[in-house]
């Protein structure tokens, strides 16, 4: 293990980061999923400090850096997921792989940088890289602009 990640619930303090609350979701789905010590978390949507969901179509009503902001507050809102699944962060041993989804207009090419803002909090927090697949949507769920899925692989029990 990295010794730099050594407590994951000690970074996430020393970073100043305060995780959104966590809601069951509305529909016939759950937030997340545990098989074995893998976690495969549901697409997520962006939850700013005030609990509101920031939206909008990347390249028109929102720029690359606003919707880089939103995939980070993305990522905030799956640390808040599995520390609700799991208790403590501490049981994470990294994240496996990120699908990023950025609702843009059609000629929009940066969907990277947007998700960089996800994925770049992640590395910050457990210290090493993840796979990864950033893909242009024509639209999402309620006009969120960012929606991620994660998998996550936790220390055996």
């Amino acid at each position: 293990m990295n010794e730099h990640r050594d407590s994951v619930e000690q970074r996430i303090l020393e970073l100043g980061l305060v995780l959104p609350e966590v809601k069951p979701p509305a529909a016939n789905y759950a937030n997340a999923i545990r098989v074995g010590d893998m976690v495969y978390l549901s697409g997520t949507v962006p939850v700013d400090a005030n609990g509101d969901i920031p939206k909008g179509k990347v390249g028109a009503d929102v720029s690359t850096l606003q919707a880089a902001e939103h995939a980070r507050l993305v990522g905030l809102h799956h640390l808040a997921i599995l520390r609700d699944l799991l208790g403590s962060l501490d049981r994470v041993r990294r994240v496996v792989k990120l699908l990023g989804m950025v609702n843009a207009v059609p000629e929009y090419t940066e969907h990277s940088a947007v998700i960089n803002g996800c994925s770049d909090l992640l590395v910050e927090i457990f210290g090493e890289r993840h796979a990864r697949s950033a893909v242009g949507v024509g639209s999402l769920p309620f006009g969120i602009s960012v929606e991620i899925e994660l998998i996550v692989e936790l220390h055996p029990s």
